[in-house]
């Protein structure tokens, strides 16, 4: 490695491989720099699953307190940054669990039958218009909506990470994408 710790806040442009090499090290300076280059991103997946800032503050806080006690077990096969975004998923699931907010039999079939049959929804709204509404969802449709359409996880996956049946993972993001196509169809 040829990078110092001391020089690790003055160039943005280390190899990311040197940045985790140091922070196996528990090097103060990189593990700074990957929080830097991390953080936003992680705050938006924490956010998405939460659907409330300050509590995603306090769960990507807690993510990179993991990512840097197991950052020694990443493998270096598929993106460091993905490989980061399961941490920052497993740990806003497990929020989510502890505090009972996964419920899946949420009571709003109201939502289930009824369906908007524009094509053009998306044409006049912006992205923080879906995203807010996203975060708006109920808990359960957010956090499978969150997991498929969004993390690319299977309902097989969803199923076996959330102890649900995978029918319960496929109707509740049926009924998420309805329940979101109905907000958006009210921006319109």
């Amino acid at each position: 490695m040829q990078h110092s710790g001391r020089n690790f806040h003055l160039n943005k442009d280390i190899p990311e491989s040197d940045l985790i090499a140091a922070c196996i090290k528990k090097d103060a300076a990189a593990q700074r720099v990957v929080y830097e280059r991390l953080y936003s991103k992680m705050l938006a997946v924490c956010q998405r699953y939460t659907g409330n800032r300050e509590t995603a503050r306090d769960i990507a806080q807690d993510g990179f307190v993991v990512l840097f006690e197991k950052i020694g077990t990443y493998a270096g096969t598929g993106s460091f940054e993905g490989w980061a975004r399961k941490i920052f998923v497993n740990i806003s699931l497990s929020y989510l669990r502890k505090n009972d907010a996964l419920r899946y039999s949420e009571q709003i079939e109201n939502t289930a039958g009824s369906s908007v049959t524009t094509g053009h929804i998306l044409e006049n709204i912006s992205a923080g218009d879906i995203y807010r509404c996203i975060e708006q969802m109920p808990t359960g449709f957010r956090t499978i909506f969150n997991m498929y359409a969004i993390e690319g996880y299977t309902h097989n996956e969803i199923a076996e990470i959330l102890n649900i049946s995978e029918s319960t993972s496929r109707s509740q993001y049926s009924r998420a994408r309805n329940w979101l196509q109905n907000k958006l169809s009210d921006l319109k």
